[in-house]
Parts: structure tokens; sequence; C-alpha cells
């Protein structure tokens, strides 16, 4: 019966995603695997060969996408990306049809946000602003955190494929809100990789084992997702990439933007963006955004692997 209800709530909505990189390609993947109907495009097109075999249908430009979806989400790099695949040639507005919905996962400035929901509504096309918490590890199970804004109705309409998507649904207020609480959770993702990347480089520079931190960090009020998880990959120098180091410095490089927009200083921001910055000139870009670890050992000059002797206290005699 369960089945049944699948496939035929997915003959009533057909979705469209736009951008198919690491994210992209895991929430399509589990769209898939959910019985929807799924149209796709990418720029580059072999983005999108997982997602032909598992059953999507491959498009040639946005406007296709448009023409064959109800809801297009987009998961693209930045705003002046989603301005290009909405508004340029063969664009989604080329492709648009009464009902269309369009709904912006990408991680975007807030103002621009509201700038590009005003022109699609031009076209009579309403769009929503969905950014995640989360990558392409817990995408491929439906487990993302989801922050939806706009039009409530129009998300209300869609909102058990959101809940699809991700296991915790957030509805913030109007267009750009959500994009706007995006950017402050990357500024926690930020501090946290750098706090843990500064704890870890300290301790090793006492030739101290760092998962003698991480378990009594991880025995403390002060604990995280990521001490409890990345940090033991981290001090392994295991970057397997979940987000790019050199994405999340674009959007560090969006928070100050946006910040200067309201007119607040924000000074520990401005100080990992050179941090992360430094760390892509040196070729850190395209590991995890967590080896910004890797960049600071460099720098100190530290090269300690884990292995089972190599750890002895310096400050024990």
């Amino acid at each position: 019966m369960k089945n049944d209800i699948k496939k035929n709530h997915s003959k009533i909505v057909k979705i469209g995603i736009i951008g198919t990189g690491i994210l992209g390609n895991a929430v399509g993947l589990h769209l898939l695997r959910s019985g929807y109907e799924l149209t796709v495009y990418n720029r580059t097109k072999e983005k999108t060969n997982k997602l032909k075999i598992n059953g999507a249908k491959v498009v040639n430009s946005p406007k296709n996408v448009a023409e064959n979806s109800e809801l297009v989400i987009i998961i693209v790099k930045d705003a002046n990306a989603v301005k290009k695949v909405s508004f340029g040639k063969n664009g989604i507005v080329d492709g648009r049809h009464p009902g269309l919905t369009v709904a912006d996962m990408s991680t975007i400035n807030p103002m621009e946000s509201k700038k590009i929901s005003k022109i699609f509504l031009k076209y009579k096309i309403i769009k929503l602003d969905i950014p995640v918490m989360g990558g392409p590890n817990v995408a491929i199970n439906g487990e993302l955190l989801l922050m939806g804004s706009g039009n409530k109705e129009r998300f209300d309409k869609f909102k058990n494929i959101f809940n699809k998507i991700a296991n915790k649904v957030f509805f913030v207020g109007g267009n750009g809100t959500a994009h706007l609480i995006k950017l402050s959770m990357n500024i926690q993702i930020t501090m946290l990789a750098l706090a843990l990347s500064e704890g870890i480089t300290l301790v090793k520079s006492a030739k101290i084992d760092p998962r003698i931190f991480l378990d009594i960090l991880n025995s403390t009020y002060f604990k995280t997702g990521m001490s409890e998880n990345k940090a033991y990959k981290m001090i392994q120098d295991n970057f397997e990439v979940t987000f790019t180091l050199k994405n999340l410095k674009k959007d560090i490089s969006t928070i100050t933007d946006t910040a200067k927009l309201f007119k607040i200083n924000l000074p520990m921001i401005e100080k990992a963006k050179s941090v992360y910055s430094n760390a892509i000139n040196k070729g850190f870009g395209d590991i995890d955004y967590t080896g910004i670890l890797a960049y600071i050992e460099k720098i100190n000059k530290i090269q300690l692997k884990i292995t089972k002797n190599n750890y002895k206290n310096k400050f024990i005699t």
C-alpha cells in the first residue's frame, strides 16, 4: 500500500533539478529512489550520468527542465549562476507555464534572493528559498535540514516533497529570510572547523595524541556533530569532500558582503575569510572544508600523522 501511495504521489508532481553537483546529485538520487519523476540539467552533462542511469530525464537547458516540471529546484554556485539559469538564454522563464514554482537551494545573498524573486513574479512564477544544512552523505537518505521562505501557500503545496528531501523542515518567513539564516549557520560551520583545527594543532605540537583532545571535548557540553564525527577523520588526514574548502570560502565572502549591506561588523568571519583565502592560494581549495586543518598544520610545519607510538607527551618525564 505504501509503495502504491508513493507511485500515485509521484505522478502528481514532476520535479526538475538544475545543478547536479555533489549536493544536487544526492538530492536527485534520493527523489528518484522515492518514486518521483525527475528532469535534470547541468552545464557539465557528465555530472548527470548517475541520475540518468537511475531514471532521470536529462535535458539540454534550464528551459527544458521548466517545461517538464511543476517544481524546479536550483542548486548552483552563487547568485549570478541562479540568474543565468533563470533569466539567461534558454533559461527557466523561457519554459514557464501556469503553476510553475522555482525553489532555490543555492547559498546566496538574501538581498539578491529577494531581487530574483521579484523578477520571477514579473513572469508570474513564484520562487521559494530552500537552502539546506547537511552534505551529500545525508542528502542521499533524505536527512537534510531545510529552511524555507517565500510564499507560504506555495511552500505548503510542496511541503511533502520538502519533507522527503529533509527530515527537519522550517518555514521562516518571506523571501531572503532562509538564505540569511543559512549564512548565519555557515558562520558556525566556519568557526567550528577553525576551532577544531587549532585545538588539534596545539595538542599535536606538544606531541599529544589528538584523539585524547577529541575524546575529552566530546565528553563535554561543547561537543558538536563535527567534533564527534568529522574531527576523527581530520586527525587521520582524511578530507573526503562533502563540501569543498573553496565553496565554503565562497559562502564566507557572501556572508561578509551581506554584513556590509546591513552595515554591521563581523570581525571573526573577516579573519576567517583571510585564513581560507590563504589556504586556497596554497592549493587546499579542492579538499573538504575541514582541510583547513591541513593548511594550519602546514604553516606550522606540523606533519605528524597518527601511528601507534609517535605521540609522546613532551610534558611527561
